[in-house]
Formats: C-alpha cells, structure tokens, sequence
C-alpha cells in the first residue's frame, strides 16, 4: 500500500496530462461504442441488467453477434471506470493545492456509475427512447467534465481574468445553449426513427420527418454564432481564435453528415459518426468558453506558485 502511495503524483506532471486526455478520449470513444450498439440493434443483446441473461454474467454464444456488441460495450463501460480511478488517484494527493482537479474527478468518476444504472434501466425498460436520451445526456455532461479536467491540468489553479469583451461571453454562452438544444431536439429526432437498438422496441409516437427539420433550425443558428464567434476572435485577436475555428470546422462537419444522412435513409454508419461528432463538439466548445478568461499572475494559493504545480501549455 505504501509503495502505491508513493507513487501517485504529488505535482502535476506528465502522468496526470497522459490520464487526462485517456479520460477524455475514452468518454467519446464509449459514446461511438455505445451508438454501435443501437445502431447494429444490439440493444438487447443482453437481455437484462446487470447480468447479461438470468442465468449468465457474460453473453453466451447462442446469443450471436448482438450478445458479443452489447456484453464487448458493457465491458467498455468497466474499462472506462478504471480509468477514471486512475484519474482520481493520479490527483487525490493534490486535494488540498488543487481542489478543482480533485473535484471534477470526483464527480465525473461519480457519473460513470450513474450512467451504467441508467443504461441498465434502458435494457430492464425495453430500449424507451426517453431513457436511452437521458442515457444520452449525462454522456454529453461527462464529455464535458473531462474536457475541464484537462484544460485544468494545463492551466493550473490561478486567478483568472476575462480575456473577451462582456458581449462577446455573452454570445459564447448562447451558443452554448443553442448547442443543448440542437442535442435535445437530435434525441427527441433518434428516438423517434428506425435506429431503435431492437426491431421491438418502443418508438416516441413523434413525426421523424418534421423532428428532422425542427433539428436543423438551431444547427443552423450554431453555426452562425460560431461565424460571429471566428470572426470577432480574429478581427481583436482573442485566444478563442483556434477553438472557435476548430468549432466551425467540427459543425461543417455535422451539418453535412446530417443533411447526407437525412437523404439516405439515416444509414447507420452515418448516424454513428454524426453521435460522436456531437461530442466532439461539445468538447470544443466547452474548451472555447474555458479560454474567455485567462490567467493572471496572482495565485489563489501560495502553495499553488510552485512551478510544478501548473501544467506548461
């Protein structure tokens, strides 16, 4: 015990930066893992929670194909808890100099619990759409959190200053929010198609057809925020240059493979680029809103003005 003790980082160093970006990685990579599932309708590869049949821990091979994608995402899930505890052991010892890295682990790690008693609702309840959605969000949220994570590993526990005229936060946060709207609207839309994850399970009743225009008004008001956005970090040479670019690129991107995959039938491999790429974006968006501050020389802590203590950029 001791010897693990005595490993664990006492600074912020390459480790922690290396765990961080494993974490944030892993979460949308889980998310990708996790619309293969619904996509192959493999939702009900295992048929209960937590056990993949009464009788059987794991998928049995009479269960095929379905029962391997489902069980291999589920086993996903564990691997993704490991690394969140190795997230918060790698900042457990600096609870008292950075309490904020402490924190943000601690309720990330709390999350990926919560989401694996939600997913298992959602197999107990059939597949309802409105419990895969929520199964949905709190992926979004622990996108989020682990996004701060590592923006906070490199920048360390400082006072911050704003860096972007008032109006111009204002705006990056009203982005932010046509940003959750876009992702409700995209679930209410998934949860009303063909990608059910089980021929039988139960649809929201709502029109896909009109669910799919509604979807594109605030995709289309997202991106003509992040234009605003681009243009105004450019023309005054804000630090929120590269994210907002970074951003725009990213919409590009949905827009296009949602207006594909809305004339084509919603083919499955699109859909699933179109889930991760929501994540994508929220990630990036949460680091642009991150850079509207930036750090001044004051610590909020003396402990905290060792050297060690902030990650290099």
């Amino acid at each position: 015990m001791n010897r693990i003790t005595a490993w664990l980082p006492t600074r912020i160093d390459r480790r922690v930066r290396v765990i961080a970006w494993i974490y944030l990685a892993a979460q949308i990579l889980l998310v990708g893992t996790g619309g293969l599932v619904r996509l192959t309708s493999s939702g009900l590869g295992c048929p209960t929670w937590p056990k993949c049949t009464a009788d059987s821990v794991v998928n049995t091979p009479e269960m095929g194909i379905h029962g391997y994608i489902e069980f291999g995402n589920r086993l996903l899930g564990v691997a993704l808890g490991l690394v969140a505890i190795a997230a918060f052991l790698a900042v457990v010892r600096l609870r008292k100099e950075r309490p904020d890295l402490f924190w943000v682990a601690l309720l990330a790690g709390l999350g990926i619990p919560a989401q694996a008693v939600i997913g298992g609702i959602s197999v107990l309840a059939q597949l309802n759409p409105y419990v895969v959605g929520i199964h949905f969000v709190i992926s979004v949220i622990l996108v989020l959190l682990c996004t701060v994570f590592v923006h906070r590993v490199y920048t360390g526990r400082v006072r911050r200053t704003l860096a972007v005229p008032v109006w111009y936060r204002t705006l990056a946060y009203a982005t932010s929010a046509v940003v959750f709207v876009t992702i409700l609207v995209g679930i209410l839309t998934t949860g009303s198609g063909p990608h059910a994850g089980d021929a039988d399970a139960p649809r929201t009743g709502l029109d896909p057809e009109i669910l799919q225009h509604v979807h594109s008004w605030p995709a289309y008001v997202t991106v003509a925020l992040t234009v605003v956005l681009l243009v105004v970090a450019f023309s005054r040479a804000l630090p929120t240059q590269g994210w907002a670019l970074l951003l725009l690129l990213v919409e590009a991107m949905q827009v296009g493979v949602g207006l594909i995959q809305s004339n084509t039938g919603l083919p499955a491999g699109l859909v699933g680029i179109h889930m991760v790429l929501s994540c994508v974006l929220v990630a990036i968006l949460t680091a642009l809103v991150l850079n509207l501050s930036k750090p001044v020389d004051v610590r909020v802590s003396p402990r905290a003005t060792t050297p060690d203590l902030v990650g290099r950029r």
